[in-house]
C-alpha cells in the first residue's frame, strides 16, 4: 500500500507528481527545485542559495514523512555546472548527517524553471 506524502513545507508540485511517496518504511521522494515553499518563486540566482532552498525543502518532506535526511539511503543531484560540485557537497553537509548516503551528482543541460539545482531522495523511516 503507498501513501501519499504532502507538506505545505516544501513546494507544490508543478506537474503529474506527488511530494513524496511511501511504501513500506521506504519513501521516495520526488525532485525539488530551489523554490521557496512561502511565496512559490525561485529563492535567488545564487547557486549556493539554491542548493541550499533544495535541502530544506527535502528536509521539510523528509519530515512530513516522519523522519528526516539522516535516513536517506540515496540522493540524486543534477547540476547545470558541475563546477558547483564542492559548493553542493559542503551545502548537503549541513542537512545530511554521517554516514553518508549513495549518491549521484550529474550535471545536466537544463532544470525546470532555469534553475541550477535539482536533488531527489530515497529514504528508510
Amino acid at each position: 500500500m503507498k501513501t501519499i506524502i504532502s507538506t505545505d513545507k516544501a513546494p507544490a508540485a508543478i506537474g503529474t507528481y506527488s511530494q513524496a511517496v511511501k511504501h513500506g518504511n521506504t519513501v521516495y521522494v520526488s525532485g525539488q527545485i530551489p523554490i521557496d515553499p512561502a511565496t512559490g518563486e525561485i529563492v535567488s540566482d545564487n547557486f549556493e542559495a539554491q542548493a541550499r532552498q533544495v535541502f530544506t525543502n527535502l528536509a521539510a518532506i523528509a519530515e512530513a514523512a516522519g523522519g528526516s535526511l539522516a535516513d536517506a539511503l540515496k540522493l540524486g543531484i543534477f547540476l547545470t555546472d558541475l563546477g558547483q560540485f564542492a559548493t553542493v557537497n559542503k551545502v548537503m553537509a549541513e542537512f545530511v548527517p554521517e554516514p553518508f548516503p549513495a549518491r549521484a551528482a550529474v550535471e545536466v543541460s537544463a532544470l525546470p524553471k532555469g534553475v541550477q539545482v535539482e536533488a531527489d531522495a530515497v529514504l528508510a523511516i
